[in-house]
């Protein structure tokens, strides 16, 4: 069964572009965050959209709209914090993570 956690947050920023680009697709307003094995830094972010959480998922939600993480990702994303960012280089979901020891110039890859 998923279960809802405060240990991983979705920001008020990400939640409404999360849902301005699900109601533009017509999908539910459900960002999947998962880790893969990769990246520069030897973990990296994963995100998409999802139709409805998994079982093992655990979910954060954020005026109505729901993050879910796998249970094998959530060990490495635990504590974290999903952020949507708008600057001169450009727009994008960003993780801030405190288990990350170090991370990329990119900002979608780290290291524990």
């Amino acid at each position: 069964m998923a279960t809802l956690a405060p240990e991983i947050i979705l920001t008020p920023s990400a939640a409404a572009r999360v849902a301005a680009i699900a109601a533009k697709q017509g999908k539910p307003a459900i960002l999947r965050l998962s880790v893969d094995g990769g990246g520069c830094s030897g973990f990296q972010y994963k995100f998409g959209f999802a139709d409805a959480a998994e079982t093992d998922d655990v979910i954060a939600e954020t005026d109505g709209v729901r993050l879910v993480v796998d249970s094998v990702s959530i060990d490495l994303v635990r504590g974290c914090a999903v952020d949507y960012v708008e600057s001169l280089s450009g727009a994008a979901f960003k993780v801030e993570n405190p288990n990350a020891a170090s991370g990329c110039g990119c900002g979608s890859s780290f290291a524990i």
